[in-house]
């Protein structure tokens, strides 16, 4: 009998280069305010949030992903052609398929990629890096262009008190390719659908028999619960994503959470002790809630403004329905 035989060899990955697109359209909490009467200095306290991004009509899924993308391709300094997957997390695309993934490589001109979406809601870019790591690691591709990407809006009930001030659109971007020493550090994740009613959609597309529901479904949470979980489980997750990777809170130069709540945020970084040296991503503060793309958008808000330095070890931890979390060490491009 024939044996099969795999070549491939082992070798490190890492981030090259990151990119992100904000859509234009800044919204402040007096404007949710007006929708829902809930009071702006109220939504301050219990998010972070002071204004957030929503798309505009021609900003759409795929635009602001190919838009991430290409900057991502620009300060990685990879020509497009040299992408051999392009993964996409997202959970907004109106279209069951084609994968958003497929049109991004053909806007860009990675001819010869492969190309998919995968749906992990708010932490789809920590499972989507954790698959391109392990792709370039492999020698399946030579470089993994990985996108978080979503509209928000697109399945939000704006009226709904308990979501329409947390969340946002945006996309963002990281090209993974092969590096001298280990850039991506283990992942771990988890997922725990017995709590999956705490964060999820009104209802299906239709009920199994063709039946559609009257209103469009929206996204539900009770936010209570999500906070009860992820401050109970996000901290020995993330315990365990240092001892993995081999470092110690003191050896990381930023912590970029899932930019869910601010309240999560600063509860997880006091529990792990992180001290003034450590930057903490707070995008969330004009960027709101964007799901999967909260973390790239987080990470280069954080280079960017020079709050984190370029080679700099950060945490990644995403979380979000399922629930789920996932995260992972990585040495910023």
């Amino acid at each position: 009998m024939s044996i099969i035989r795999d070549t491939e060899v082992l070798r490190p990955s890492g981030l090259l280069g990151v990119g992100v697109h904000r859509p234009e359209r800044s919204v402040p909490n007096s404007e949710i305010a007006e929708r829902t009467g809930l009071d702006p200095d109220w939504i301050e306290r219990r998010s972070g949030i002071r204004r957030r991004r929503y798309a505009g009509p021609d900003e759409t899924l795929l635009m602001m992903a190919t838009a991430a993308a290409e900057k991502a391709l620009a300060a990685a300094g990879v020509p497009a052609d040299r992408i051999g997957t392009v993964i996409l997390a997202t959970i907004t695309s109106m279209e069951q398929m084609p994968a958003v993934a497929v049109g991004v490589a053909h806007r860009i001109g990675a001819t010869r990629a492969t190309a998919f979406d995968i749906s992990a809601a708010c932490a789809g870019f920590c499972h989507a890096l954790a698959l391109a790591g392990d792709l370039v690691r492999t020698g399946r591709s030579d470089h993994v262009l990985v996108i978080g990407a979503e509209r928000m809006t697109d399945i939000l009930d704006h009226t709904d008190r308990d979501t329409a001030f947390l969340f946002a659109d945006g996309a963002g971007a990281v090209v993974v390719g092969p590096t001298a020493e280990t850039g991506i550090g283990p992942t771990v994740w988890r997922a725990d659908g017995s709590r999956n009613a705490a964060l999820k959609m009104t209802a299906p597309w239709h009920d199994g028999t063709g039946e559609r529901p009257e209103r469009l479904p929206a996204i539900t949470m009770s936010g209570w619960k999500v906070y009860r979980w992820a401050t109970n489980e996000l901290v020995p997750a993330a315990h365990e994503m240092l001892e993995r990777a081999g470092v110690t809170t003191d050896d990381l130069d930023a912590f970029i959470p899932h930019q869910a709540n601010m309240l999560i945020t600063d509860f997880v970084a006091e529990q792990l002790g992180l001290t003034g040296r450590t930057a903490i991503a707070r995008d969330i503060v004009t960027s709101g809630n964007s799901s999967a793309a909260s973390i790239p958008m987080a990470m280069e808000e954080l280079l960017s403004s020079g709050r984190a330095p370029s080679g700099g070890l950060a945490l990644l931890v995403g979380f979000g329905a399922g629930l789920l979390f996932a995260g992972q060490v990585v040495r910023l491009p």
